[in-house]
């Protein structure tokens, strides 16, 4: 038989697939060793299933960056810059109406993944974004300390705060003179608003906008919320937490200097590596709940979403399901250490021998909870900067939680107006 050349195969497998002729896609890859391995495995499998081509697009660093980037190309409705591309889960409300409608084409997937995750990605009914890998907030602890003062991990935040205020005055008092019981984000930026969304929500408080977007912060539990927060600064938790973001209080924790840290999973390998002070001492858990409330996690992570200006819409939808599914998640752990959206790899033999540490996130990641983003659109920013303004002012001593409650229902109000858009 005559060997078919590449460009045949390439005319056969598209009218296979129902397509006239073979497209060129562009797709976001990150720059690294490991991310251009992925999304040439990816690559691979695109070309072969659709006949179709893909290319790579590299995107600035920063988050901020890629935003005002994707911004621009949106607004002036460019369809060949990029078709699939990773937004941040507060991007997905501020850029819907530029985004391609997915949810006829994702319906038999939507079980797949965990709920919170893809909940987050739906905009008036409409799914806009896959889950693409996952963020949490959770509790680490020093497993050490609590069984040399026989302790358990803290179920309540009043456990978290009787269990670290004993704890270090103990370690204190044997010479560990800047050991402290809890450091997390308390610098007033976007961490922040994680902090306390988890904070109040936890404590039946509810997550300052619902779903339908009625602001609901103005109430007793949220203030006693921040009120609780507020007590620990300078007491459990160090002044300078005010100061820190991620990587500050990361710093206190590993160093050995803290017995509970608030962060994302990251935490967890940079914790267990061999130059780590505290390697194979170290335990992750859901965050606290308040006496009548639940555990709660901010939700972060990042989405697969589709240029709504897309000349290949069908395309598109094949290469986003192809990123999406079982087998590239799975390389996207082994070769980036991307922490999986579908439930079911959670108990997969193949991703737990690999991340073993994963089997403790199950439980954190179905517990999580977006951000008011979806809900607030384009004005997420203005309300995020609210929220944690109000926020810091209580930790800082400059108002308290009834006040401050008060005063953020106030301001959110005027930011909505007459409607979020």
């Amino acid at each position: 038989m005559r060997r078919l050349i590449p460009s045949m195969v390439a005319a056969t497998l598209a009218l296979m697939s129902g397509q006239t002729h073979a497209d060129t896609l562009r797709m976001q890859c990150a720059p690294s060793k490991e991310g251009r391995q992925y999304c040439n495995e990816i690559k691979q499998r695109f070309e072969a299933q659709t006949g179709h081509t893909l290319e790579f697009i590299d995107l600035p660093p920063a988050s901020d960056e890629k935003l005002s980037l994707f911004q621009q190309l949106f607004a002036a409705k460019d369809a060949s810059a990029i078709d699939l591309f990773q937004a941040d889960t507060v991007w997905i409300g501020v850029l819907n109406k530029h985004l391609l409608d997915l949810t006829d084409s994702v319906s038999d997937i939507k079980q797949d993944f965990f709920p919170a995750a893809w909940q987050n990605n739906v905009v008036n009914g409409r799914v806009k974004a896959v889950p693409a890998y996952l963020d949490s907030g959770a509790l680490y602890y020093r497993k050490d300390l609590l069984e040399k003062y026989d302790e358990q991990p803290p179920v309540t935040w009043a456990d978290l705060t009787r269990i670290a205020t004993r704890i270090q005055q103990e370690e204190r008092a044997a010479g560990h003179k800047n050991f402290w019981g809890f450091v997390f984000q308390g610098k007033s930026y976007e961490g922040l608003t994680c902090n306390v969304l988890e904070w109040v929500a936890s404590q039946n408080g509810g997550s300052f906008i619902d779903a339908q977007g009625n602001i609901t912060i103005n109430n007793p539990q949220a203030a006693q919320a921040l009120n609780m927060a507020a007590g620990w600064i300078g007491k459990i938790t160090p002044k300078g937490a005010l100061g820190y973001m991620e990587e500050e209080s990361r710093a206190v924790f590993q160093n050995g200097d803290a017995l509970f840290m608030r962060n994302w999973p990251y935490a967890y390998v940079l914790a267990q590596d061999s130059s780590s002070a505290i390697r194979g001492k170290v335990g992750v858990m859901p965050l606290p709940k308040g006496a009548e409330g639940e555990s709660v996690s901010a939700l972060g992570g990042w989405q697969w979403a589709i240029n709504g200006y897309t000349k290949n819409p069908q395309a598109a939808i094949a290469l986003l399901k192809i990123v999406s599914d079982a087998e590239s998640q799975k390389r996207a752990l082994a070769l980036m250490g991307q922490a999986p959206s579908r439930v079911a790899l959670y108990d997969d033999p193949q991703v737990l021998a690999q991340a073993p540490y994963l089997a403790d996130f199950k439980s954190i990641f179905a517990q999580s909870m977006p951000r008011p983003a979806t809900q607030t659109k384009r004005q997420y920013a203005q309300v995020s900067r609210a929220i944690y303004n109000a926020t810091f002012n209580v930790l800082r001593g400059d108002s308290d939680g009834v006040t401050a409650v008060a005063d953020l229902q106030q301001r959110l109000e005027r930011i909505k107006a007459r409607g979020w858009r």
